[in-house]
């Protein structure tokens, strides 16, 4: 009879259901996706050059965790709060309280448990999904990534399994002991914020010298080292909680004082924002820390993107060279439409190279001198035969021989002297495109048909630069896009979550002003301003943090981490304001029916 009335309530809430549920999935989905890379050794250890990586993801583990932990607290009282009043009426006709707890358990681990495993399977989608796209788009070059993780299946499954055993048994002591009519009345008592100025004031300069603490530790990471790191985890989360429970509590007291609460659906608006204050804070303390997670990672994914252009472009002024190149191959050089193109002859010995001079004062080679010992900071020098010789930076030009004969001696000849020579005469052709990663699958084309290869040290030039810099950066850049994909989809599912979860709730609040007159107009305003609220508060905090973390990351980019740095936060404030509209949009069809 339990299971009957249970399953009706069901079918009566199943909205509701469905807004949890599929936060569960998602949160569980977004867990997977971090724990497959943080539990791959091998992937880590090959796609980075960063000896402490392994241990960053650990941390990182540990404050996804927290974020987790918070998240299913949040989404198991949003549950608690749905079956109260079920199991209050259950009570009164008569229901003994140890049927009442067998059923609240159950009900508690099975939502679990199913969340997880279509969560893991929905993160495994997500995982082979993105890191396609990324690849593809991008040209990374990966090694032992996999889209299914086995150790990483298992760590979700624990972590979020455990916690629903936990969240079961917490529901079921905390229902049992509760009486029949204050569950029947429990969705009627709203929590009040209550302004306390003594502990408020504590609890913002404690939250303000936390994250001081944790933006001076990211800065200062070269000396810290890797307990910088964990200073930062701990003393920014304690901030940024801390600021919040103080600071939005009293912002809500205080804007209602001011005329302009009074005007229009204001006044209304301040008080939905003050039904829930507390919950409010604790959500919204765990997204502004992944809207700067996930903002910070794809800010740093795009910066070490950014960065394998000018890498690449350090060591030769020419794509590539080729010896005696066949006319199929100078056809490929031509479709890519060269800016420059030359062809010198020489006739070679093991360790002497000899040139005609006259080739190279026709068609002057072109070097790359680094400035002020900074080698992305250079100059291009049109060098002629005499030039050259005399140059420190003539290695350039027996690197595009072969790559393997820069240690080679560059000489250069009259014609009649070069005439002389016994040795054979070879050819050698230079070219340089306008961008060597867009023209990066018909130079690998060009080096697979004339090298029979595509390892860089094989042959010389731009493009094998950029090979070596994109397969050194390409682990790091992933890690960035992804997890910052990740992060937002995760930041996503909270904001909405909590949002959407009291939806049913507020539908009576908007019935009520619709039949004293209110229009649709200034309901829709009214639920604009409250939910921007919701968004705006977390999105500035975030952005705080990310402008002081990317403080951490000039001990490992080349360039400085800010180069750049509105192009991320443009398309990151375009998906984030999509999030924000897909929001709006749901929560009015909810509650003005």
């Amino acid at each position: 009879m339990l299971t009957k009335l249970a399953m009706t309530g069901f079918k009566h809430r199943w909205r509701d259901y469905l807004v949890l549920f599929s936060g569960l999935i998602m949160s569980s989905a977004i867990f997977y996706m971090f724990e497959a890379l943080a539990t791959n050794q091998d992937f880590l250890k090959q796609n980075t050059s960063i000896s402490m990586v392994g241990l960053i993801f650990q941390f990182g583990s540990v404050l996804l965790t927290i974020i987790t932990l918070v998240y299913i607290g949040y989404a198991n009282s949003f549950l608690l709060s749905m079956r109260k009043r079920d199991y209050g009426l259950f009570m009164l006709v008569g229901a003994r309280k140890s049927k009442i707890g067998q059923l609240i358990w159950l009900e508690t681990l099975l939502v679990g448990i199913t969340a997880t495993i279509v969560g893991i399977l929905v993160g495994t989608a997500l995982t082979v999904g993105v890191s396609q796209i990324l690849i593809n788009s991008l040209g990374l070059t990966l090694h032992h990534f996999t889209a299914w993780y086995t150790p990483a299946a298992i760590a979700t499954l624990l972590l979020y399994v455990g916690l629903s055993l936990i969240a079961g048994l917490f529901n079921l002591l905390s229902l049992t002991k509760t009486p029949a009519l204050k569950l029947l009345h429990s969705n009627d008592q709203p929590n009040r914020p209550q302004l306390k100025p003594a502990r408020q004031l504590i609890e913002i300069v404690v939250g303000v010298i936390s994250i001081a603490i944790g933006y001076w530790s990211m800065a200062n990471l070269k000396i810290l080292q890797l307990m910088g790191i964990g200073i930062a985890l701990v003393t920014i989360v304690l901030g940024t909680y801390l600021l919040f429970n103080a600071i939005f509590v009293w912002l809500m007291v205080a804007l209602k004082r001011f005329s302009f609460a009074q005007r229009g659906l204001n006044g209304f608006t301040l008080s939905q924002l003050s039904f829930r204050i507390r919950n409010y804070t604790k959500m919204l303390s765990i997204v502004a820390m992944l809207f700067a997670l996930a903002l910070g990672a794809i800010t740093v994914g795009m910066g070490f993107h950014s960065q394998i252009p000018s890498m690449a472009n350090i060591n030769n002024a020419y794509d590539m060279g080729l010896v005696n190149a066949s006319t199929a191959e100078k056809a490929q050089i031509a479709a890519m439409k060269p800016k420059t193109t030359a062809t010198y002859h020489f006739k070679a010995t093991k360790k002497v190279v000899y040139f005609q001079a006259a080739e190279f004062n026709r068609q002057p080679f072109t070097t790359i001198h680094t400035r002020n010992k900074n080698q992305l900071t250079f100059n291009t020098v049109h060098n002629n035969a005499a030039k050259l010789q005399k140059s420190e930076d003539n290695y350039q030009l027996m690197q595009l021989q072969s790559g393997v004969m820069a240690t080679a001696t560059p000489v250069f000849l009259s014609k009649t002297a070069y005439a002389k020579l016994a040795q054979p005469e070879q050819r050698l052709t230079v070219f340089t495109t306008n961008n060597v990663i867009e023209h990066r699958v018909a130079l690998n084309k060009l080096a697979k048909h004339h090298f029979h290869t595509t390892s860089p040290e094989q042959f010389g030039g731009r493009y094998a630069m950029y090979l070596m810099v994109n397969g050194m950066y390409s682990g790091l850049e992933f890690m960035g896009m992804f997890l910052g994909i990740a992060f937002l989809a995760m930041l996503a599912s909270c904001l909405m979550f909590k949002i959407l979860s009291g939806a049913d709730a507020d539908q009576h609040r908007y019935k009520m002003l619709d039949k004293v007159g209110t229009t649709r107009r200034q309901l829709n305003g009214a639920i604009n301003k409250e939910i921007a609220v919701l968004f705006i508060l977390p999105g500035i905090v975030g952005i705080v943090h990310v402008l002081f973390g990317l403080q951490m990351f000039k001990i490992i980019m080349v360039t400085s981490p800010y180069t750049g740095i509105w192009l991320p936060f443009l398309i990151f404030a375009g998906l984030y304001l999509l999030y924000y509209l897909i929001t709006i949009t749901i929560y009015r069809r909810i509650v003005l029916q």
